[in-house]
């Protein structure tokens, strides 16, 4: 089991909560379940709806999109973030390559952390703003 503050800093790494203060990325941290899944293990399903957001503790996963490797994953990696704020199909299929533990935090419990933080709703909402706007040159 990880320590709580080990759970925060995997989290912090975690764009959607850059502007937020490590107070609060711990109650997100404290929201977050630690899970061991077996090698071959499919964490996410493409076109599934997104439900929960992953970090990976241990262990690695792929990413295939469209039946093609895109992507390796390790320690510290993380995906599903946007699951969390909108209810969109899963854009890949992320398969455990190794025994995995990971760090899973679920759309309910996000959303009754945000009815409960407002803070926090509106930090997350401003980062994944910045992340979706316009790149301008």
């Amino acid at each position: 089991m990880l320590r709580k503050d080990a759970k925060t800093k995997l989290i912090q790494r975690v764009p959607l909560f850059a502007n937020c203060s490590k107070r609060e990325v711990a109650k997100v941290a404290a929201i977050a379940d630690e899970i061991d899944l077996r090698e071959g293990k499919e964490l996410t399903r493409q076109g599934s709806p997104g439900r929960e957001f992953f970090v990976l503790v241990d262990g690695s996963a792929e990413v295939v999109k469209d039946g093609k490797r895109i992507n390796s994953l390790g320690h510290g990696d993380f995906f599903g973030e946007i699951a969390l704020i909108h209810h969109a199909p899963r854009t890949a299929t992320v398969k455990a390559t190794s025994p995995v533990r990971a760090l899973v935090v679920t759309e309910r419990n996000f959303k009754r952390l945000l009815e409960e933080s407002p803070e926090i709703q509106r930090k997350v909402l401003a980062a994944l703003a910045e992340r979706l706007a316009p790149q301008t040159i």
